[in-house]
């Protein structure tokens, strides 16, 4: 673990023994390989279970009577439609209606809401759109995040909680009890399959992650986690969306409530509908390998865009990638592809790849 690391998991000791160099991703040491081959772990999520450490997410919990109004000003969701108990995925923007993250709020009931997001800016807006309002904020990284994704998931998670899972939907939560210890389960995920996210804390996410372990779930790293992010058609923020990038020119115009009161960047993110300057795009590229992304993308001789996250699936045989290109080019063109040290081509494909329907993940 490197000394510019300020946030540390409770299972780091979990992930060093099964091979990882916890390399950093938003302050905290990150399981993005392990000794175990990245493929085993994909066919697992596919087929069975696995499990990842999402704990470098960040947590932050907004308490008080303007949390919501608070909450509504920085992100793009009508927050009045996400009733106790439930979730929705959605982007903060900045003034100039780029994306400045992607979060997932719930609402907890009791007047208590939190916001789970990556590495962009959404703590210093939150901290902005809070100024001045009877709102607290406790961000926390006592609350760890374990994703339990596959088609076993449910079964597995069900034989040692009080609460039937079963009845959640998609993108509702609740708090329960899992292996003897209190949590919030919420049934959301990155993997293109019905999943579950487990929210405890330090003093007992060791354990859980062991008695899942050993109920069958295996320990996936995040090599596995962007193979089936991208089979999914599922965005990493800082690679596929940054604040050049709107919500429209990304796919995640649904995201977008226009009906709704003022939010920050609406008024410019409602003038950029309809302008976008690229489009988000899955390829299947004619390599045996993962390419190593940032390869320039052309057609007809001129450059249209650029690969932004690669990977190789062997389940599908395809080396595959999500890219920003100019908008309008048609599924099923060829494009060149170019690096200094690759030159190929690839084809527009629809997205996501995997269960185009998202029939695993809503089923």
């Amino acid at each position: 673990m490197t000394e510019e690391l300020s946030r540390t998991s409770a299972l780091a000791s979990r992930h060093t023994a099964l091979g990882s160099g916890l390399e950093d991703w938003n302050g905290m040491g990150t399981a993005w390989s392990y000794s175990s081959d990245p493929n085993d772990e994909h066919d697992a999520v596919r087929e069975r279970a696995g499990m990842f450490d999402m704990s470098p997410l960040k947590k932050v919990f907004v308490r008080g009577s303007d949390a919501q109004a608070v909450l509504d000003h920085l992100t793009t969701r009508d927050l009045s439609k996400v009733t106790p108990g439930k979730a929705a995925y959605l982007c903060v923007l900045t003034e100039a209606g780029g994306i400045a993250d992607d979060a997932i709020v719930s609402n907890n009931g009791g007047g208590e809401w939190m916001i789970v997001h990556g590495s962009g800016d959404t703590m210093a807006l939150l901290e902005a759109s809070a100024e001045g309002r009877d709102v607290f904020l406790e961000f926390t990284d006592d609350l760890h995040d374990v994703s339990v994704q596959g088609p076993s998931a449910l079964e597995i998670l069900n034989a040692h909680c009080d609460t039937d899972l079963a009845a959640l939907q998609y993108f509702e939560h609740t708090p329960a009890t899992l292996f003897g210890h209190p949590c919030r389960i919420s049934r959301t995920g990155y993997s293109g399959e019905r999943g579950y996210e487990i929210f405890a804390g330090a003093a007992v996410i060791t354990d859980i992650w062991d008695q899942l372990a050993a109920a069958g779930v295996m320990p996936c790293s995040f090599t596995a986690l962007d193979k089936v992010r991208i089979e999914a058609g599922l965005l990493f923020y800082g690679y596929d969306m940054t604040a050049d990038n709107t919500p429209w020119e990304v796919g995640l115009g649904f995201t977008v409530s226009a009906s709704k009161g003022d939010f920050r960047g609406k008024d410019a993110v409602m003038a950029a509908k309809g302008a976008a300057r690229i489009g988000n795009v899955c390829l299947d590229i004619d390599h045996p390998d993962m390419v190593e992304g940032g390869e320039t993308l052309s057609l007809d001789g001129e450059d249209i865009g650029v690969i932004n996250s690669p990977c190789y699936s062997h389940r599908l045989g395809k080396s595959l990638a999500l890219a920003h290109i100019r908008p309008g080019i048609a599924t099923g063109s060829v494009l060149n592809v170019a690096s200094e040290t690759l030159k190929t081509t690839a084809t527009v494909t629809s997205s996501p790849v995997y269960d185009p329907q998202k029939t695993r993940t809503h089923g």
